[in-house]
């Protein structure tokens, strides 16, 4: 579809009081309350000048969507690109920075995987199941949150259990032969809180190799199909020892396995065997090639509030196992990645206008990888560090400021020192705000030890500031605009050349501007908007791959009586660089994949205050695009389930 058409559906949508929606959410055009730009609960007008987006429950219900991936498409400031269907390799970068600039927590545990060769989030394998609401921080949180937070942090809070005991079932079926059933139980009785939830899911998949791109050889060569499984355990514990005291817990444990294809002279397929002097397809061999995966994470705390001071006492951990299989069905290597993490909060209320937080951890991360394809060394590596951190939040009258410093030691890299500064000044209806911060990334264990790797790498450094505002104009309209600047310096990249991870020389850079408005025009319409334009540069003043530097996106909801709301969202995603190997089965480099628009529909209807019956179609203009060259996304699809509740 055209940008002319794109226009056009986007004016129409506007305009139309009865085309979308769901459940309300509490605060659409209001304040939602955040822990993670600050560590501290805060409404998002009292976190300084954090740039902020919160996904809310009533959001995630409404749209229909499995994967965190898939919901955090249409957030603004993130670009989300993805090698093939449902668990394939998934990248995700805020404001231009790379996907190993962005710290991914579960409940303020962090995931990215110590094994993986960046050291990034496993995204592909994070289900929505269980989960309450997303809040991602934009900008520098070094000063918080250590290295991987240079570019932003997404923090995925699950469920808690409150109230009388609430149980639910569901199953759901749909396209390219997808089922899902899934079922949970939260509540409190007497001390004790408690929320569990077990879902599966299945589906038979697509190629990855896209059988709709024109430029790719086919006959064979993207005819299998791709599979993925994901059984997904979460649940939370808390007990009250006292009126002022409490012990919580939380873990979450994911099993997955997906099929996944092949790449050579510059795009996918099935299978590729070589015959000298190149890789040709040979869609008569075994197509076999998967990878299972399982991932561990838990938290245990004890929290103490008291009226002037408040104590946190953590231990959480990660554990990641990777195992891939190539297209023989023959296991070829191995990642297990851990992380274990002891640590302190301490919050002082000084004044009422003034909160004090110091915080101190130590952190251990290790690596295990086993190559039984060409017999390279074991890789068992580990690395420790320690930090101590201190954070001021401080009011007076309507200015709002967040500072903070970190002193971080890593037993490879010695010190580093980051810091931050946030204020915010509301005039009326009208806040301005802004935040400066200072980062770094250390090295991965992959990108030190591998053969891929070099142990004289040092760490990345990074300068990200930025300046907004945000007014509202009406109790049902506000909007708002942040311009931002992001500065990396001696990044780490794959060099194709030496094929090793090498520091790159000199400066790359992200600028550019997010934009929102979300308005409510009537009490069962809601309406929002936002833009995103994001120009980056390598050292030599190129664009860096698969960051798009306009992307739009829209969404609404419309709640039909008591029981039926219907729900569309429409996102817009400008032509983006794809990386220097892509090239189509003449040999010609690729250069840079179009531009693409995409319209979700969503509705559910509720049969008795017990089951509720709900579906969706993605892509209803049956788009065909690409997030990766030669890597297929699904086509025009539908699904619809039940819930029923107890």
């Amino acid at each position: 579809m055209n940008k002319k058409v794109f226009l056009v559906v986007m004016a129409a949508l506007l305009s139309s009081k009865g085309l979308l929606a769901e459940e309300q959410p509490k605060h659409f055009t209001g304040e939602e309350t955040v822990v993670t730009a600050t560590k501290t609960i805060n409404s998002i007008s009292n976190a300084g000048g954090a740039s902020v987006t919160v996904i809310t429950s009533a959001e995630i219900r409404a749209s229909g969507k499995h994967t965190v991936e898939d919901l955090l498409k249409g957030v603004a400031g993130i670009d989300v690109s993805a090698n093939g269907g449902p668990g394939s390799m998934t990248s995700l970068f805020i404001r231009g920075g790379d996907a190993k600039n962005t710290l991914v927590l579960i409940d303020g545990v962090p995931v990215n995987d110590p094994a993986t060769t960046n050291r990034t989030a496993s995204l592909s394998n994070l289900t929505l199941d269980n989960v309450e609401k997303i809040e991602v921080v934009r900008g520098s949180l070094s000063v918080l949150y250590g290295s991987n937070a240079t570019a932003g942090v997404i923090n995925i809070l699950t469920k808690k259990g409150d109230g009388p005991m609430k149980s639910y079932a569901g199953i759901e079926g749909g396209a390219y032969g997808t089922y899902k059933i899934n079922g949970g139980v939260s509540g409190k009785t007497g001390k004790s809180a408690y929320s569990l939830s077990l879902a599966r899911l299945k589906s038979d998949g697509f190629s990855f190799a896209d059988d709709r791109n024109p430029r790719i050889p086919h006959s064979g060569n993207t005819s299998e199909k791709d599979g993925y499984e994901n059984t997904t355990l979460s649940g939370s514990y808390s007990y009250e020892l006292t009126p002022s005291s409490v012990l919580e817990t939380t873990f979450r444990f994911t099993d997955a396995s997906v099929r996944y294809d092949e790449s050579a002279n510059g795009y996918t397929g099935d299978r590729f065997t070589y015959v000298w002097p190149s890789y040709v397809a040979n869609p008569a061999g075994m197509k076999e090639q998967h990878n299972d995966s399982r991932q561990y994470v838990g938290r245990v705390a004890y929290k103490n509030c008291g009226k002037v001071i408040g104590n946190t006492l953590f231990v959480q951990f990660t554990n990641e196992e990777r195992t891939d299989f190539d297209n023989d069905g023959v296991k070829t290597n191995t990642f297990t990645g851990k992380m274990q993490e002891i640590g302190w909060q301490g919050d002082i209320q000084v004044t009422d206008a003034n909160m004090v937080t110091i915080g101190l951890s130590g952190k251990n991360e290790s690596m295990n990888y086993h190559d039984f394809v060409w017999g390279a060394p074991l890789i068992d590596k580990s690395v420790l560090s320690g930090n101590i951190w201190l954070q001021d939040q401080w009011s007076v009258d309507n200015l709002k400021v967040v500072a903070g410093v970190r002193y971080e030691d890593n037993e490879i890299f010695g010190s580093k020192v980051t810091a931050r500064v946030a204020p915010s000044y509301r005039i009326g209806e009208t806040v301005l705000k802004a935040s400066y911060g200072t980062g770094f990334l250390a090295p991965s264990l992959y990108q030190l030890y591998s053969d891929y790797g070099s142990e004289t790498l040092k760490p990345e450094t990074s300068t990200g500031i930025d300046a907004g505002v945000e007014h509202r104009f009406r109790d049902n309209l506000r909007a708002g605009i942040t311009w931002f600047r992001s500065v990396y310096d001696d990044r780490i990249d794959f060099d194709m050349v030496t094929w090793k991870y090498a520091q790159v020389a000199g400066t790359s850079k992200s600028r550019g501007i997010e934009s929102f408005i979300e308005w409510q025009p009537q009490r069962d319409l809601q309406l929002a908007m936002n833009y995103t334009h994001n120009k980056t540069e390598d050292p030599l003043g190129v664009q860096l791959v698969r960051r798009p530097e306009n992307k739009v996106g829209i969404s609404g909801r419309y709640r039909i009586g008591k029981s039926a709301a219907v729900g569309a969202g429409m996102q817009w995603v400008d032509e983006r660089k794809e990386v220097a190997s892509a090239k189509d089965s003449s040999g010609t480099p690729v250069g840079k994949l179009p531009d693409y628009f995409l319209l979700n529909l969503n509705g559910s209807y509720n049969l008795s205050e017990k089951v509720e019956l709900y579906g969706r179609i993605d892509n209803v203009f049956n788009t065909w695009y690409e997030e990766a060259w030669g890597y297929a996304t699904a086509g025009r699809s539908a699904y619809a389930g039940v819930k029923i509740a107890f």
